[in-house]
């Protein structure tokens, strides 16, 4: 028998529970949530009940597909009643969307910016104004006049994020140190919402192993590049963070002894072979040229331009020395590739898998799928939303979440 004492928390945990497989698998019957979750009949339909009232999720009538017995009411997220705001500070552009709780991206807007406009302070300041304009046009009646209730915003960094105090302690493309950009945001937003930091491919690889390539894999390896190069690893379901939070920071893996400086300090890493600078300029493009830059290289790509498949093949031949290196020391069962890295892939399969098959254990069967990020440009802005989710999805039976709107 469960004791007083825990009875509460079996409940906190059996109604995170429910409300996870809803946002992850889809609308589920009563029936598939016991079978899923090994609970009760009686003991779902409280759940269920719970979190309807808390208007987390809502249900719809029966419907029979002819076998015996009732049919069992069909449970979904209530997608209406709570948002969060999710903030992507990039080197180049800036963006923020509103996204409601079974992770769809209801509203956006994103605003280039210039490389040497990066200071904290600007930074700050571009993002309070974006949030604010966002806000008014979810508001609009235009736009459906959007009355979800926000209850946090969570903010996608590339760059080192304590976990302990929520601090920005090295963004080097960025050139911050010990940032605080969660109590500078804070204090130039009109609305007190709780902000959450995260790193941009941890956010990544959270929202791509619960919405999108990675779903159904039990160990996941993100990596994502622009500029800059970052990891993430979800295992066991859950997400790696190491005891700073700074785990899988693979873009500074050394890999080439010979090679060139990196912003962090150290020579010859991982993202300066395969990050955004290093791609375009063996591509003979416009090193600096940013997103101009890289759709043109896309599109000479696509008519089979010399120079730039030259590039590609030596893309692919650096992108699988680390992977090789990383699939050897964490043996996921599936890589995900996302931002830059993501968008040439079509263009490095053939060469990506060749080195791959060419660096692997001898003798050792191991089957590793590499894909694309199933949410594209949207998987930090998820996962960003996902940490503003984090106190709704770890308690679901708080009453009246802090936040503003409807």
């Amino acid at each position: 028998m469960v004791s007083a004492v825990r009875a509460p928390q079996v409940r906190q945990s059996n109604l995170a529970l429910v409300l996870d497989l809803l946002r992850r698998l889809g609308p589920q019957s009563r029936s598939d949530l016991v079978a899923r979750t090994g609970l009760t009949r009686s003991a779902i339909a409280g759940l269920v009940t719970e979190l309807e009232v808390q208007r987390l999720v809502v249900e719809a009538p029966p419907s029979s597909d002819g076998s015996p017995g009732r049919p069992s009411p069909i449970v979904r997220i209530d997608d209406r009643h709570y948002g969060v705001f999710a903030i992507e500070v990039l080197v180049d552009e800036i963006g923020a969307a509103v996204v409601s709780l079974d992770g769809a991206v209801v509203h956006s807007i994103r605003r280039a910016r210039g490389r040497r406009s990066s200071s904290l302070a600007s930074t700050v300041r571009d993002v309070a104004g974006l949030v604010r304009r966002l806000d008014e046009q979810r508001r609009s009646p235009v736009l459906g006049g959007d009355e979800r209730n926000i209850i946090g915003i969570g903010v996608s960094v590339p760059g080192l994020v304590r976990r302990a105090d929520n601090a920005i302690v090295v963004a080097p493309n960025l050139g911050w140190v010990e940032a605080d950009f969660a109590r500078s945001l804070a204090d130039v937003l009109e609305h007190d919402l709780p902000i959450s930091i995260g790193n941009d491919a941890e956010l990544g690889a959270l929202a791509e192993s619960r919405f999108g390539a990675g779903v159904g894999a039990s160990h996941l390896l993100f990596v994502s590049g622009e500029v800059g190069v970052g990891g993430g690893l979800v295992v066991g379901g859950q997400p790696l963070a190491g005891h700073n939070g700074f785990a899988a920071e693979v873009g500074h893996l050394s890999v080439n002894p010979f090679g060139s400086g990196c912003r962090c300090g150290a020579v010859g890493c991982w993202e300066t072979e395969i990050g955004e600078h290093a791609l375009l300029r063996r591509a003979g493009l416009a090193e600096f040229g940013g997103r101009r830059s890289v759709d043109e290289l896309l599109a000479r790509a696509a008519t089979g331009d010399t120079r730039v498949r030259a590039a590609l093949d030596e893309e692919a031949k650096w992108l699988a020395i680390g992977l090789s290196g990383l699939i050897n020391v964490f043996d996921p069962d599936r890589v995900v590739l996302g931002g830059l890295l993501g968008r040439v892939l079509p263009h490095l399969r053939e060469r990506l898998d060749a080195e791959l098959v060419g660096r692997r254990f001898q003798h050792v069967s191991r089957d590793v799928e590499v894909l694309g990020a199933a949410l594209g440009e949207q998987s930090t802005t998820v996962g960003a939303a996902e940490l503003a989710f984090g106190d709704l999805l770890r308690d679901p039976a708080r009453t009246s979440p802090r936040g503003s709107g409807a």
